[in-house]
């Protein structure tokens, strides 16, 4: 994921609550109504394209990369339409950009997961301690992919072995290099160095234990102890304290992946956000002023302007379903467009309009 999940959710509502304000704003501006039939002459209505869910069809399109059939016009309108688009690429840009990252990064794997990738590969050297016990395991070792890797270290065995794990360890950090070592050491090195890390299984399992003559006393009294304390748990709790908590170093690859390519947060993209709510409230108040422009420049008014403002945003409020409007909506005494009107009435009205 690439998106935390504060700007998933604020992406999430900011479709509906754009939605509804651009489908108020076209409402509100008389700019937005408009007789889509001109040359009916007869018809003393205008119709308004910015319904709710045209609205929000609008933004999916814009979302999309793809346009629609609606194009607003008042400037307040566009002026939403503008702050949308320019919204949208940011977000998807961001997005997009944050997520090649992030592929990259899931990516960036290391090109030798086992011991099969190693001996097949020679860009990089490998090899072990001379005379310890690794080294016996590859000697005695009759699996084909541990024989051929025998072969390559013996053959250069001056060049790749080391005389201890420390020079193996430093060989490792220089790069193009890997050592094989036991287990439990190479962990106790890894938790203390982050620029370690082993790969692949192990390649043999051996265990430890104390060293003691041959039919001693001693031996079942270890062996049922060190049974004892493993069931208790008490090794694995020393295993943590002198491995782990020692170290005070957390290593952890899925972290470091997380730095190259963490979530977009809100603290990296939370400025679109505000932008677009002062962008809708501005276009709010351009709506407000063109409603203002329209009615006092409005010739042959027969209402106050208050009444006009109180009679227009009474309609484009409480009317909410409706998508038409008469035309005649500032003149006195004319009521407001209903669904039930007919071609008839409609036409009177608009005889009456002509002869005021």
């Amino acid at each position: 994921m690439t998106l935390h999940h504060v700007n998933i959710n604020a992406e999430e509502s900011s479709i509906p609550t754009v939605s509804f304000a651009l489908y108020l704003v076209a409402r509100l501006s008389p700019y937005e109504w408009r007789d889509l039939h001109p040359c009916k002459r007869t018809r003393a209505e205008l119709e308004n394209q910015f319904t709710f869910f045209n609205s929000l069809w609008f933004l999916i399109g814009n979302i999309m990369q793809q346009g629609t059939d609606l194009n607003p016009t008042a400037p307040s309108t566009r002026m939403i339409s503008c702050l949308w688009s320019f919204f949208t690429l940011i977000i998807v840009s961001s997005y997009t950009a944050n997520l090649a990252a992030f592929l990259t990064v899931q990516r960036m794997q290391t090109p030798i997961e086992n011991a099969e990738d190693l001996a097949s590969q020679t860009k990089i050297a490998y090899g072990f301690q001379r005379g310890g016990s690794t080294e016996n395991f590859f000697r005695e070792s009759k699996i084909a992919t541990y024989e051929r890797m025998w072969n390559y270290i013996s053959a250069n065995q001056a060049d790749v072995t080391a005389a201890s794990s420390t020079e193996g360890i430093n060989r490792v950090l220089k790069g193009n290099y890997a050592f094989l070592m036991e287990s439990t050491t190479s962990e106790y090195n890894i938790m203390r160095n982050c620029e370690l890390t082993s790969i692949g299984g192990l390649l043999d399992s051996k265990g430890y234990g104390f060293g003691v003559p041959q039919n001693s006393p001693y031996r079942d009294i270890l062996s049922d102890t060190i049974l004892k304390l493993q069931d208790e748990g008490v090794i694995h709790k020393y295993y943590n304290k002198w491995w782990k908590e020692a170290a005070n170093l957390k290593c952890d690859q899925e972290d470091k992946r997380k730095d190259i390519a963490a979530e977009l947060g809100f603290a990296n993209i939370g400025g679109i956000f505000v932008i677009l709510a002062g962008g809708l409230i501005l276009s709010t108040i351009v709506a407000a002023v063109e409603f203002s422009i329209k009615i006092r420049n409005r010739k042959g008014r027969q209402i106050s302007i208050r009444e006009e403002m109180q009679r227009y945003f009474r309609f484009a409020i409480f009317n909410v379903s409706a998508s038409k409007r008469r035309a005649s909506i500032f003149i006195k005494d004319v009521p407001l467009l209903s669904p039930n009107d007919d071609d008839h009435d409609r036409d009177r009205d608009l005889d009456q309009i002509r002869h005021q």
